[in-house]
């Protein structure tokens, strides 16, 4: 649990092209949130292996010490109040990447304990999480196939619920490589403002 009684933000991004959308959006978020301390882990840029290993699996049955790079994560999420997952939608999920942060970071002996016997006791109470996706299609198509309860039950229930998080605010980008650059440029500031309001309210509250 982090032991920082100041309110800070971690971003999470996942996007391989640092002209991309997806960075602008990152950027503008971290000048919303100012003079808020907000920390950036691009983890492509910082080349963080998603490959879910048999080390990793013996760690996560057996328990025992975490990788270096798994605890190195661990250490930035326990000094951070809110957790933003910023990132262009791949086949309605999370990139593989972010995934695989995911896979190695949330893990039995940190973000939760499970037993037999005991079941499952969440332990990321003190972390909010919010979600940012970039999405290519637009707002009518998630609606009518379902796409964005699907991505919204896989990340805040699966994940968010399952580890104690609280769940902070999720905010979509449609048509992203669509729309004219007036529309995106509204998008952006729509969700960056959703996004950041949402921390600061949090904050207050805490």
């Amino acid at each position: 649990m982090s032991t920082d009684t100041s309110s800070s933000t971690l971003l999470v991004t996942a996007s391989p092209d640092p002209e991309s959308l997806t960075h602008h959006i990152l950027g503008s978020l971290e000048k919303a949130l100012h003079p808020r301390p907000v920390e950036i882990a691009d983890l492509f840029k910082e080349e963080f292996d998603p490959r879910f290993t048999l080390a990793d699996r013996r760690t996560y049955r057996e328990g025992g010490a975490y990788p270096a790079d798994v605890v190195r994560e661990h250490r930035r999420l326990e000094r951070v109040t809110d957790l933003v997952l910023v990132f262009p939608v791949y086949w309605w999920s999370v990139p593989a990447l972010l995934k695989g942060w995911i896979d190695r970071v949330f893990l039995n002996g940190w973000a939760f304990d499970y037993s037999p016997s005991s079941g499952v006791r969440p332990r990321l109470q003190w972390l909010t999480t919010h979600l940012l996706p970039v999405a290519g299609a637009d707002a009518d198509a998630y609606e009518r196939h379902g796409y964005e309860t699907s991505l919204r039950t896989q990340i805040e229930h699966g994940i968010v619920d399952y580890c104690g998080s609280r769940r902070g605010a999720t905010a979509f980008i449609h048509e992203s490589e669509e729309a004219s650059r007036e529309e995106t440029a509204q998008s952006v500031e729509r969700a960056v403002r959703i996004i950041s309001e949402a921390i600061r309210t949090d904050s207050t509250r805490a």
